[in-house]
């Protein structure tokens, strides 16, 4: 990856808060959850805690999770919790109440093959009005429907912008049409896997052609503010670093209103390459000196 240019704007601390999702238990990390809770309480205890999201689990695990925690304070981890369906999302914050050291903050559903009865379900979810629930978009004809239905909900959209296999990575129009989408349908979203590295890059050792969660930022500023989808696909397309770092330093925190997080499962690396492209301040990085 390019260096950025020597005296690089630093933004304002808010526009990365709470930017990095943990989810380290996830492929292709796949951390056990007996090392990933407590690496997790060692990053919201940094310096660069205010980058740092939720812990992310799916719903299977949350016993496992509660054999972990049973000696930890109440609340002391905040959650975001997987489930492959809305009928799982309706019994999930009840799993979640049985761990005391756990809070649930957000859910993150699997879309059915019937749209129509996605929005219904999800309503039966206790507690939903408390907990941001994110549904994953398919990346197929059904997209610019669900979508569309988010819009009249209360639900965010959730993007897969990777996986273990190359054909798990959308291309940047693919991409650069969600991204407008939900923009112009002012669905707020998130985005998952494959975000491994600041700006766009081929992985050396896959060769997968990966999107970078700065170029994915840039591109949702840019939509924001009245870019069209080739403006959109040049943004996530850009491997410069320096040039991708200027882009993103010039963005508003209001941005963040609409790309809210990413899942990462290295949180040491987005920190340590936001550092290198100075866009931290000092007390964000002390800790990684």
């Amino acid at each position: 990856m390019t260096s950025a240019a020597p005296g690089a704007v630093r933004v304002p601390p808010e526009l990365f808060a709470s930017f990095c999702d943990d989810a380290a238990v996830f492929p292709p990390g796949e951390m056990p959850l007996a090392d990933a809770v407590p690496a997790h309480l060692r990053h919201v205890a940094a310096a660069h805690a205010p980058l740092v999201g939720p812990l992310v689990v799916p719903r299977a695990r949350l016993s496992e999770l509660a054999a972990l925690t049973a000696g930890y304070g109440p609340g002391t981890l905040d959650l975001a919790v997987t489930v492959p369906s809305p009928e799982e999302a309706a019994r999930a914050p009840a799993s979640v109440r049985a761990l005391p050291a756990a809070r649930l903050r957000f859910l993150e559903v699997a879309v059915p093959e019937d749209v129509p009865r996605l929005t219904a379900a999800l309503a039966e979810a206790p507690d939903h009005a408390r907990v941001t629930v994110y549904v994953e978009v398919p990346r197929d004809e059904r997209r610019a429907e669900l979508i569309a239905s988010l819009a009249t909900s209360p639900y965010l959209a959730k993007f897969r912008t990777g996986g273990v296999r190359a054909e798990l990575y959308p291309d940047e129009r693919e991409l650069a049409r969600s991204v407008l989408l939900a923009v112009r349908a002012k669905v707020p979203f998130k985005a998952t896997a494959g975000l491994h590295h600041a700006v766009r890059n081929t992985d050396p050792r896959t060769l997968f052609e990966q999107h970078g969660h700065l170029n994915l930022l840039a591109a949702t500023g840019a939509a924001l503010d009245g870019a069209d989808e080739e403006d959109i696909v040049a943004i996530l397309a850009e491997r410069d670093a320096a040039t991708v770092a200027g882009l993103v330093g010039a963005l508003s925190p209001e941005v963040r209103k609409t790309f809210r997080s990413f899942g990462t499962c290295s949180l040491t690396g987005p920190v340590s390459e936001l550092a290198a492209l100075d866009l931290l301040g000092p007390d964000l990085t002390k800790d990684l000196l």
